[in-house]
């Protein structure tokens, strides 16, 4: 493993993701009509911050590095972390396809409840309330084992955690307000992005 094949991995994972998700967006747009939509400039500047730090940044630094971009922040090269960031990033979206494809027609980027929206509880989210949450997560963490360098390998974390942070708390209040005590129920029974953990 080189940094080069470190880049190349992170770059392959990011197509992956689109080849995950465009399909799901295209379809839940042409088929799904938006019932619940708490979308506002909040939303919009999270999923921006979160965008450059899982895919703006990377991208630019894998590309430009070559140019010298943000190699000052480069640190020496550990072949054995970007294995294991390959190994993450490999579960990062093997959780992502399997939470989109229990979602179904629930899916949505943003904090919308799509007309019939139902609560889904089975599959990986009898583990967590949150899967999605928890694969770009651990995408955060195999963008920091891959990428060493101090700015862009830490970004996806920071990037992603921004938008966790201010609305994961939301988003629940929208789902207690449609499904009421059931959602309460599998709550109580079941941790937010790691199981066992609150």
């Amino acid at each position: 493993m080189t940094r080069f094949a470190a880049q190349m991995i992170v770059l392959l994972g990011i197509v992956g993701w689109g080849a995950i998700r465009i399909p799901h967006e295209v379809k839940n747009k042409r088929k799904n009509r938006i019932d619940v939509s708490a979308v506002d400039l909040q939303e919009r500047v999270l999923l921006l911050i979160s965008l450059t730090g899982l895919g703006i940044l990377p991208i630019a630094y894998c590309l430009l590095r070559g140019r010298g971009f943000l190699v000052f922040a480069d640190y020496g090269f550990f072949a054995a972390q970007a294995w294991l960031g390959v190994f993450v990033f490999a579960g990062a979206l093997a959780l992502f396809l399997a939470t989109h494809r229990q979602l179904g027609r629930n899916w949505s980027q943003t904090l919308e409840l799509r007309e019939g929206h139902t609560l889904v509880t089975g599959g990986v989210y009898r583990l967590v309330r949150h899967p999605m949450y928890s694969a770009f997560f651990l995408w955060g963490i195999a963008q920091a084992l891959l990428l060493q360098n101090w700015i862009v390998g830490p970004a996806g974390l920071i990037g992603f955690g921004v938008l966790y942070a201010f609305r994961v708390g939301r988003e629940e209040a929208m789902m207690r307000e449609a499904f009421g005590a059931e959602y309460a129920a599998y709550e109580a029974r079941t941790k937010r992005v790691v199981p066992f953990i609150h």
